[in-house]
């Protein structure tokens, strides 16, 4: 089978700044982003709940008593949390190369459906496999997401029009933090009530599945694509991307991509990234519980905080790093660049502060998390979306490529963070991975502010002939519609 959409590309030169607004202002691509954000935000659920549902599988006390506990050290908890990127590095640019050849839409169902029934099975794996079981079915659910960014991105990079690009993938990601939001609190209660730790799995699985069927059903590969899109906002969409027609096979331009220096500036940035956001968010239940004395209900809910708020300064950032975008009062290279270093540079600071917290501080402790957790969601309108302006064609290989050397870092966090706090109620050793992450966030940042760029790179575009028809005839046949609508309205005053 060939390609679903290799024949229609954007070319840069073609980029335009669409002459007028579609009239509705909720439109098939604003649905479009909705329902990749209720993925992503499964996605980021099923991943999360084990952070928090670990400790109530481990220590009963602090739980519901009445569900089994099973008896494993530190060590064995971090290496559960880490095998599930064990899969997922492994699939990154394999989810963009399947996704180019059947359709991002298809595979993002595929990995949703996947990552659901093996969320399904970890409380049986736990009961009769042990910890390995449960590493299996991690790696395995790890194996089906690595897909998902880099599908997310290729649809993205279809759907969002260039001066609503910030916004709209800024909405998409930030549901991977409000899924971290609704599953740390929701895995603290559910552990604790008569359901158990199991419900977690089962809960998550669940909705995991409902979000496959949503995006079989609604998501469309691209404008072109969706049959009931007005062609106003067809034109809009299709303008602002310079999208054209051409005969000509698009293959992925991986010379250039790998000897371009823009793109190893965001290579690093999004690991340091990884590395800050993974080793929080995987460590801050034991850091909660172990260092600070919060019991798993408090533990949900104080670790829930610092994404909430997150997920609420997405609005604010994305909104106006786009409108200064629009309005020419900064390039979009150094709005990139900004919000990057609001992202980083910030949460390097706080962590920095929250190495001299003692346990006698807990309040200050969560203020500061909630600080470094908060500010860091800038960073997704900033080197988040940079793939697609380097890049609108190849953002899912971009994702794929920068994503799995990204998520190494991932994989490396609970566990070099195990050997750095060997005993989780020892402040001072906290402090030493705090500093660690803190100085990987402000050399990550300093290369992208160096040698990152915003603009579309020549390896773009590497077609000869192309066939601007999309553009054109949506404008005639606009145009067809406004001179019949004006004769019926002078037949049928």
């Amino acid at each position: 089978m060939g390609s679903v959409r290799n024949k229609r590309v954007s070319v840069s030169e073609m980029m335009r700044i669409p002459p007028i607004k579609p009239k509705a202002l909720f439109g098939c691509r604003h649905i479009q982003v909705l329902f990749m954000t209720f993925g992503f935000l499964c996605c980021y659920a099923v991943r999360v709940t084990m952070s928090v549902t670990l400790e109530a599988m481990t220590n009963s006390t602090k739980a519901n008593p009445q569900f089994e506990e099973f008896h494993w050290n530190q060590s064995t908890k971090d290496t559960i949390l880490s095998s599930f990127f064990w899969g997922y590095v492994c699939t990154q640019i394999l989810g963009n190369v399947i996704a180019q050849r059947w359709g991002a839409q298809k595979v993002l169902f595929g990995a949703l459906a996947i990552n659901g029934l093996l969320t399904l099975l970890v409380h049986p794996a736990a009961h009769y496999g042990g910890w390995e079981f449960v590493c299996v079915s991690r790696i395995l659910a790890g194996f089906a997401q690595g897909t998902i960014m880099p599908t997310l991105h290729t649809l993205l990079s279809k759907w969002s029009p260039s001066e609503e690009r910030g916004r709209l993938a800024a909405f998409v990601y930030s549901g991977g933090w409000i899924g971290n939001v609704i599953s740390l609190l929701s895995s603290g209660y559910l552990s604790a009530s008569v359901l158990g730790w199991p419900s977690c799995f089962y809960f998550w699985g669940t909705m995991s599945l409902i979000a496959a069927i949503c995006i079989m059903i609604f998501i469309k590969e691209s404008p072109a694509d969706h049959p009931n899109i007005p062609l106003d906002e067809k034109e809009f969409i299709e303008v602002s991307l310079g999208v054209t027609d051409t005969d000509e096979k698009l293959s992925t331009p991986w010379i250039a991509i790998l000897t371009s220096v823009p793109v190893w500036a965001l290579l690093i940035t999004q690991s340091v990234q990884n590395w800050g956001f993974w080793m929080l968010l995987t460590k801050m239940p034991s850091y909660m519980n172990s260092a600070l004395g919060y019991d798993i209900q408090q533990n949900g809910t104080m670790s829930a905080l610092p994404y909430l708020t997150a997920w609420i300064l997405s609005f604010p950032f994305s909104y106006f790093s786009d409108l200064c975008i629009r309005k020419n009062i900064i390039t979009l290279e150094v709005s990139r660049k900004i919000c990057n270093t609001i992202g980083q540079w910030i949460p390097a600071i706080a962590l920095i502060c929250l190495g001299y917290v003692n346990k006698e501080q807990p309040e200050v402790a969560v203020a500061i998390l909630i600080i470094a957790v908060g500010s860091n969601i800038a960073a997704y309108c900033g080197h988040n979306v940079n793939h697609m302006d380097l890049s609108p064609n190849f953002a899912g290989a971009l994702m794929g490529f920068t994503n799995t050397a990204a998520n190494i870092c991932a994989i490396l966090a609970p566990l070099i963070s195990s050997v750095i706090v060997p005993n989780p109620s020892n402040i001072l050793e906290w402090r030493n991975i705090f500093f660690l992450s803190a100085g990987l966030y402000i050399i990550g940042n300093l290369i992208f502010i160096l040698f990152g760029k915003g603009k579309v790179q020549k390896w773009n575009d590497p077609i000869k002939k192309q066939k601007p028809v999309s553009i054109y005839q949506i404008g005639v046949v606009m145009e067809d519609n406004s001179e019949t609508q004006k004769t019926n309205d002078q037949k049928n005053p």
